[in-house]
């Protein structure tokens, strides 16, 4: 079953994936460009390096000659030596800055990503899978590294030195250099040709490690549950499945990769070998001297170098450009404050009358792509859903589950957006709204609402981060969780778990409460704000409530209609549609179903 999960998962991340974007090298740029004074910096280093690496095959060369002549080798010894030491140091530094400029590439790919995850539109959370957008933030951009420490550096580096080497081959003897550039071309040609499946392969093993990453994160954070079903064996199998093939993915990437070194192996040796039979030749025909062909040997061994490590940064660079296509495909997503604000969007606040508006609202949920790729018909969540609430009141949703309840309070918050008619604030369209402005008109208590790891204070300076801690005693006393206080000495700094597991039920379902109570907006929305209470505590949140609710709008969702009956209104929802308003007791005579929730609660 589990497995079967991740697979529908999986589809709704892979939707119109196919025509998703496809990274291009170019797109490596803007990441590099960002930090143009540590690669100018490398860029010098590089040449010096590249400089001095040239010099010493020239001057070894005039070693020789010196010997052959009787000349004094001091001077040119020193020098050598000299050349030999600052091309290394030059070339320590350059590799630090480039790990460093590379760190920073990563810092910045992944600050991209979590400030775009964090503002995507919801509907985006509800098709794709939290471990798949981790392992974006994690694995692939760690990928972006390597094509710039090993990658884009490594072959600029590698070109000064190759240039400089054939320059200075060519003008030793033309002929060999023909010779020898016949044989590593036809060796490029073969590491291109193997090392263009490498991006492919990148990217669908990257997608594997997505979502190993996701069963990962879904088995964690249900373990207590899957412990108690005696269903880790089953959980254990789906993560391994996922492993499995990206270990399949990984070793396909090896076979790919493991065909460029021998491959620059060969070269090197073929090179050498056509040079030696070929200068040893010319050599005894007297057309070149044996100083010119030990130096000209010399820098085919330079040159080679870089023609190896150019072989693997190609790889490399197309692995980057595989992750980067992940990436990419992220920050590609427009996030929500692009969709539905207009231009002229205001950011004042509204001016005080009717609260909240509903007129003729119909919304429906976008469709999970099927296994197969298909979407299903999409089926409306609320149909023709009309009423109104004046600012100060308190309002209750009711109905059956799946009713539509939760979704009335989404649109309000602008998680999503009406199919058809319009929501208003203060009798203004939200859309003339900005979310921010809209968003501080409203604090949002949802279902189920989480508690993040950390401290009390924490999860309270979310609603309110200037708070002062006796604000933050004062809210949490309101919702009567001062005996969470007492119960630990680091009071306020106590640490809460990993989703608030070491608080109870009640408690995390009132921490939330504290947290949206803290900020004090004029509207307050509850979903299912008392259903974790027992009795007690029940009757304390609603004493709370009725203190804070005072002169603000109040809509809440319950099915305790005992927590509701005092509201000023109450609106009852079936099947996504409006079949009720009123008080209590004119609903208990009007409206049939409302009546028979009443009863089931022996409130009638």
């Amino acid at each position: 079953m589990s497995m079967m999960m991740g697979r529908r998962a999986a589809a709704a991340n892979g939707r119109g994936k196919d025509k998703g974007p496809k990274a291009k090298f170019s797109q490596l740029w803007p990441y590099l460009t960002e930090h143009k004074g540590s690669l100018v910096l490398a860029a010098t280093l590089s040449l010096l390096g590249a400089v001095f690496s040239l010099a010493q095959p020239l001057l070894t060369g005039q070693v020789i000659s010196a010997v052959q002549e009787g000349r004094d080798l001091v001077g040119v010894v020193s020098l050598l030596i000299a050349l030999i030491i600052v091309s290394t140091i030059a070339g320590g530094f350059m590799y630090f800055v480039l790990t460093r400029t590379g760190e920073k590439v990563v810092l910045s790919a992944r600050s991209k990503l979590a400030q775009r995850m964090l503002r995507l539109p919801i509907h985006e959370y509800d098709l794709r899978r939290t471990g798949d957008l981790v392992s974006r933030v994690s694995s692939d951009t760690t990928l972006l590294r390597a094509a710039l420490t090993q990658g884009l550096v490594d072959m600029a580096g590698g070109a000064i030195i190759f240039i400089g080497a054939v320059i200075a081959m060519a003008v030793i003897d033309p002929v060999l250099l023909g010779t020898t550039l016949l044989v590593i071309f036809s060796a490029v040609a073969a590491v291109v040709f193997t090392a263009r499946r490498v991006r492919a392969a990148t990217t669908k093993a990257q997608e594997r490690v997505g979502a190993m990453s996701a069963a990962v994160e879904r088995a964690l954070s249900a373990v207590r549950t899957i412990r108690a079903a005696r269903a880790e064996a089953r959980e254990a199998d789906a993560i391994i499945t996922d492993a499995t093939q990206a270990y399949k993915q990984g070793v396909e990437i090896a076979k790919i990769s493991s065909a460029v070194a021998p491959i620059g192996g060969m070269a090197m040796n073929a090179a050498f070998i056509v040079v030696l039979g070929v200068g040893g030749y010319r050599v005894a025909a007297g057309i070149t001297s044996v100083a010119n062909l030990v130096t000209f040997i010399l820098l085919l061994f330079l040159m080679m170098r870089p023609i190896g490590q150019a072989f693997g940064a190609y790889a490399s660079t197309q692995s980057a450009l595989g992750a980067l296509a992940r990436i990419q495909e992220i920050l590609a997503l427009p996030i929500e404050s692009e969709l539905g604000d207009r231009p002229e969007s205001s950011t004042a606040k509204p001016a005080n009358s009717t609260a909240i508006e509903f007129d003729d609202v119909h919304f429906e949920y976008a469709a999970v792509p099927l296994e197969d790729g298909t979407l299903p018909e999409a089926k409306p969540v609320l149909d023709s859903v009309s009423f109104s609430i004046e600012r100060g009141t308190r309002v209750a949703i009711v109905g059956p589950s799946g009713a539509g309840k939760s979704t009335i309070l989404s649109l309000v918050e602008r998680f999503y957006e009406p199919t058809h008619g319009r929501i208003l604030l203060d009798g203004q369209p939200v859309q003339d709204l900005t979310r921010e402005t809209l968003r501080e008109q409203i604090g949002y208590v949802e279902q189920d609402a989480p508690v993040l790891a950390g401290s009390l204070r924490e999860n309270l300076l979310i609603g309110k981060a200037d708070a002062t801690d006796e604000e933050l005693k004062h809210v949490l006393g309101q919702v009567n969780l001062t005996e969470v206080l007492e119960r630990d000495e680091r009071g306020l700094d106590a640490e809460v778990g990993e989703n608030g597991i070491m608080l109870s039920g009640g408690e995390r379902q009132r921490l939330a409460i504290a947290r949206t109570l803290l900020a004090a907006p004029p509207i307050l929305l509850l979903d299912e704000s008392t259903s974790s209470l027992d009795g007690l505590n029940e009757q304390r949140m609603r004493e709370a409530i009725d203190a804070v609710a005072k002169n603000r709008t109040l809509i809440v969702i319950a099915h305790r209609l005992s927590t509701v009956v005092d509201s000023d209104q109450i609106i009852v929802l079936e099947n996504g549609k409006v079949i009720g308003r009123g008080t209590h007791s004119e609903l208990v005579k009007s409206t049939p179903l409302y009546k028979e929730l009443a009863k089931h609660q022996l409130l009638v």
